[in-house]
């Protein structure tokens, strides 16, 4: 740290009250200050309680929250800092090969697994088909675990099957040790398929027709928009799960166009989009053969997710 030479003296020991103090100034956050400690001294560590207990702890753990500190300054992600970070119910690894989940997906998975819900109730009766839900562009595998863990309350009891799908080898590393590390603490997990490919062409054909829910957190940032965007994001996070074309609805339109051959009569497609490009994605899915849309907002009332829905119709 710039200002903590005597923290981290190698054979010293340092106060973790000192250490957590020293590293808010250096951030500039309190908060930012609190999970870098709590990581660096690791094992669910609280720092504010072992700071009013007089904590002390070796220049290793100085040395550590050091070089995270360095790392943020250079304006890398707190989240690709940590490594881990928090979604829902699940803590998910996190690096650059993925793109870092956020508040906005969470609702969105919310929205997810109401109409997961309302579709399982919708199709073939209990020891009947499986639910079938799929997540198209999973990175972490953020939404496929969540609907994994949380979705079995919705499905009625029947057996609920989750296809993780993604382009990218690298995201689907992440995805498989994610998908690992879930399963220690919620064996639903277990219940995640992960396959390489392009949208709904890396699903086996035999889904074709029978897809409950679909999910998608496709590239939606056109070519000008990523130009714009915070560096912190533009440098760090992975272009190709960021940028959807010139445009920016390119990989909207291509999911919307393909999905009614793979959703089951009674299936429903929810996709998170930006703002902006809700009305035209609406129009796009009524179009593409969808027999209703709804678009439900963020928490920050902004229109955020597009639900696509089958009535029972070819």
């Amino acid at each position: 740290m710039s200002d903590g030479g005597a923290l981290g003296a190698p054979g010293e020991v340092v106060a973790l009250r000192d250490l957590l103090l020293a590293t808010a100034r250096e951030l500039g956050s309190a908060s930012e200050a609190r999970w870098m400690v709590e990581h660096a001294v690791g094992a669910g560590a609280n720092a504010l309680v072992l700071a009013r207990r007089g904590t002390a702890v070796d220049a290793g753990i100085a040395g550590k929250v050091a070089g995270l500190v360095e790392r943020r300054r250079r304006g890398e992600p707190l989240q690709y800092v940590l490594g881990t970070w928090a979604f829902r119910r699940l803590e998910l690894a996190v690096d650059p090969r993925v793109l870092i989940p956020r508040p906005e997906t969470e609702v969105v998975v919310g929205h997810a697994l109401a109409e997961l819900g309302r579709a399982a109730g919708d199709g073939p009766g209990p020891g009947t088909a499986p639910v079938v839900a799929v997540d198209l562009g999973t990175g972490s595998g953020a939404i496929a675990l969540s609907l994994a863990v949380e979705g079995p309350a919705c499905t009625s009891g029947r057996e609920l099957q989750v296809w993780a799908v993604d382009a990218s080898p690298d995201a689907l590393a992440v995805a498989s040790a994610n998908r690992r590390s879930v399963f220690r603490a919620h064996p639903g997990a277990a219940a995640v398929h992960l396959t390489q490919g392009d949208w709904f062409e890396a699903l086996p054909e035999e889904l074709a027709g029978h897809v409950t829910l679909a999910v998608a957190n496709p590239p939606y940032v056109s070519e000008a928009e990523w130009a714009r965007l915070d560096p912190e994001v533009r440098d760090h996070e992975p272009r190709r799960a960021l940028v959807g074309g010139p445009v920016g609805t390119e990989e909207i339109d291509r999911i919307l166009h393909a999905a009614c051959r793979w959703l089951a009569p009674w299936g429903v497609l929810v996709m998170e989009l930006a703002p902006h490009q809700a009305e035209d994605a609406a129009l796009r899915a009524l179009v593409d053969g969808f027999d209703g849309v709804l678009v439900r907002p963020d928490l920050a009332g902004r229109s955020r997710a597009l639900i696509a829905r089958r009535w029972g119709g070819g």
